[in-house]
């Protein structure tokens, strides 16, 4: 028999937690120091819950699952989402896989009977390919409720095992990178895992997010001083329990790249990356990628990587293995649901203004080049003096995005159908 109990993030499963790790499909953005990190900074407003398997003595673990309450719009009804914190990438629920068919429509039973609780769940970032992907779909319909695929994608990943590997000739570009950096001074990678080691690595990081792009864009951490907040503490706390490392990438000593490692079971999450702009056409960021993930497979347990990433970002060339996600909404009752179609709205509207957006500065990239080929070319006189220009480098032509749609179905594949279909 399995019960299910809705906890508050401070509840402390101990041992459990790592059992039931041991049995599932990983995620560390469920892992109880980050969901208690969130709590106590007042980052977000969280709902744990809690499968237990009562048949066992003692009663077991089996299934844990955090909800964020908020708010689709300014005002109206809230809603829970599956991301349980702003920068988690992975919504899926810890589940033990060989449960999963009970766990799923009790999860959505007690959100449906707790008298408190939306009964609306946005699960972005959903691990199509997991175990309790099938069982959750097939619950909803039991239930009479219903789940829509907002949109579907592929995620960058790599397994130990994979027979896929990066070109010969990206592999050579990137030992020439390091080649070039090794010619200006010593050049390694320093791997921190102690809770001390690791805060002082993660200002390192916080730093050179602020002085990149980000910073001036206003997306670094540091320009909200609530997540600075929050990271600092969830990755403190995880790291206490050995769940979190820093990598970085140093010539003479200096940092100029560093990588935020969360670790959970065998799985390990490249969750963000930082790197110096003054040394970016060594591609530091890259090459401290290839160099990491040699040695996490050479020296670990760890048997995958998910990149946190999309499809378009530079992990998608340095990893050809790829992860089916989606992100799906479901309600858990039958009837009609403001805030249901409320928030397919909101997410909808959210992925047409990204494609817009992508697609002009695609067709601006694109006008520029063809600027740049036109331009007649000055013939050199020794009479003249050469004209100064500045070169302003450009981003690459940015990913294309399926056109979203909504469909009324769980099943990812059916988005990007009906999606290819209204291009």
């Amino acid at each position: 028999m399995i019960s299910v109990t809705i906890q508050l993030p401070n509840v402390e499963l101990g041992a459990d937690w790592g059992d039931l790790v041991s049995r599932a499909h990983p995620n560390v953005f469920m892992s109880p120091a980050a969901l208690r990190a969130a709590d106590l900074t007042m980052f977000a407003k969280l709902h744990v819950l809690l499968a237990w398997d009562e048949a066992a003595r003692p009663r077991r673990l089996v299934g844990l699952w955090a909800l964020q309450e908020r708010r689709t719009w300014s005002f109206g009804p809230t809603v829970l989402d599956a991301l349980p914190f702003e920068y988690a990438f992975l919504s899926s629920p810890v589940i033990d896989k060989d449960v999963v068919a009970a766990v799923m429509p009790a999860f959505l039973k007690a959100v449906a009977d707790a008298p408190t609780l939306p009964r609306v769940i946005m699960m972005k970032s959903l691990d199509t390919e997991a175990a309790s992907f099938r069982p959750l779909v097939d619950a909803v319909e039991a239930r009479g409720g219903r789940a829509l695929t907002i949109k579907s994608e592929s995620r960058p990943v790599i397994w130990r095992d994979t027979t896929d590997k990066p070109s010969s000739e990206r592999r050579k570009k990137l030992r020439q990178c390091w080649k070039r950096m090794s010619a200006i001074g010593v050049t390694a990678m320093v791997a921190v895992t102690e809770p001390d080691a690791v805060a002082l690595a993660v200002e390192t990081f916080l730093d050179l997010e602020f002085k990149s792009w980000k910073g001036a864009a206003g997306t670094a951490l540091l320009c909200r001083e609530e997540d600075a907040t929050f990271v600092r503490r969830m990755i403190g706390d995880l790291a206490a329990q050995g769940q979190a490392m820093v990598e970085s990438l140093q010539i003479d000593g200096r940092t100029i790249a560093t990588q935020i490692l969360l670790l959970s079971g065998m799985m390990a999450y490249t969750w963000k990356t930082a790197f110096d702009q003054a040394f970016a056409k060594f591609s530091p960021g890259a090459v401290m990628i290839d160099k990491l993930t040699e040695r996490l497979f050479a020296s670990s347990t760890i048997t995958g990587i998910d990149s946190c990433s999309v499809e378009g970002s530079f992990m998608g060339e340095l990893w050809r293995d790829r992860r089916a996600m989606a992100d799906v909404l479901v309600k858990v009752r039958p009837g009609l649901s403001i805030s249901f179609w409320m928030e397919a709205v909101a997410q909808v509207g959210r992925e047409r203004l990204k494609q817009w957006r992508d697609r002009i500065v695609a067709i601006q990239a694109a006008r520029r080049a063809k600027r740049a080929v036109a331009a007649p070319a000055v013939e050199a006189s020794p009479h003249r003096k050469p004209i100064a220009t500045d070169v302003a480098t450009t981003n690459p032509l940015p990913r294309q995005h399926a056109s979203p749609s909504i469909v009324a179905t769980g099943l990812p594949g059916e988005a990007a159908r009906a999606a290819r279909s209204n291009a």
